[in-house]
């Protein structure tokens, strides 16, 4: 395979331990504050890296790019802010699906600040994918909860920005790196409200923030690495599966039954990912190595 499509297929792994990660964070979210759930989260995710960071040595960890790596971890907190302030109060579907409005800054964000270069296929792929997740979301805002939805779209800019930082870093530290300092700074950054709200766990709990922790931690490691062998803006059309995954899990988790809107812009979802890997892979076949 072309090293466009493996970035595709690792970044489809990635969207699917997130939403297993989101799910687990909705449940916590519901039960604990959700910035201190946010800073658990992340401070897991460092803990469970603790074994590899040990075996590499400390000084394997120390990056090359340390403005980069602080630079993501203010921009990634900040979104996660928006993020978990939403979090218990929209369908699991419609909050994945209001996230995806990311790909497209990320892939404006690809073209100025990246110099990628940008096929009309990928744009078209990325907007029908969004069109997509138009009809998804536009119920959102015709009910009482519509500023939360508006607190969700709010994050997604940040996000990108931030991915686009772990872009630019996988020129100077590996995917480890990036994801292990990502942990630590947000786990920083998100310290002091975290200690404002303070809530003791249960035993429960705590497994399932060590879980959230490996789960965050993977999905972040698949998802740089999907960067770092394939151009960022190639691989944002797949995300949009990441909508298919919320509204099964959402339905086994929670009975949330999707509805007629949520399927059909999951239908245009898939149809533009299915077109856009196709379309990689046979110009992947077409460019010499």
């Amino acid at each position: 395979m072309t090293p466009t499509l493996n970035g595709m297929i690792l970044a489809a792994g990635a969207g699917f331990t997130f939403a297993l990660l989101n799910l687990n964070l909705r449940v916590l979210a519901s039960e604990l504050p959700p910035f201190q759930v946010q800073f658990l989260r992340y401070g897991a995710g460092l803990v469970v890296m603790i074994p590899w960071i040990i075996q590499a040595g400390l000084a394997a960890y120390v990056p090359r790019a340390m403005g980069g790596q602080l630079w993501r971890g203010v921009a990634h907190t900040a979104a996660l802010f928006f993020w978990f302030s939403a979090l218990p109060h929209i369908p699991f579907a419609t909050l994945t699906a209001i996230g995806f409005t990311g790909p497209i800054f990320i892939m404006l964000g690809a073209v100025l600040f990246l110099k990628e270069r940008m096929f009309w296929q990928r744009w078209a792929a990325a907007l029908l994918g969004f069109l997509g997740v138009l009809v998804v979301v536009a119920p959102s805002f015709t009910g009482t909860g519509g500023h939360h939805a508006l607190l969700m779209l709010a994050s997604a800019p940040l996000f990108a920005a931030s991915f686009l930082i772990a872009k630019a870093l996988t020129r100077h530290d590996t995917p480890q790196v990036i994801v292990a300092w990502q942990s630590l700074t947000v786990a920083v950054f998100t310290l002091p409200v975290a200690v404002w709200l303070w809530e003791w766990p249960s035993l429960m709990q705590w497994g399932i923030v060590l879980l959230c922790g490996a789960l965050g931690s993977l999905g972040h490691w698949m998802l740089t690495m999907a960067y770092r062998i394939a151009d960022i803006s190639a691989a944002q059309p797949v995300k949009f599966l990441d909508l298919i995954w919320a509204a099964c899990l959402g339905y086994l988790a929670f009975s949330e039954i999707p509805t007629t809107t949520t399927l059909a812009g999951a239908a245009v979802i898939f149809l533009s990912t299915s077109w856009i890997a196709r379309v990689e892979a046979r110009r992947g076949r077409s460019t010499p190595a």
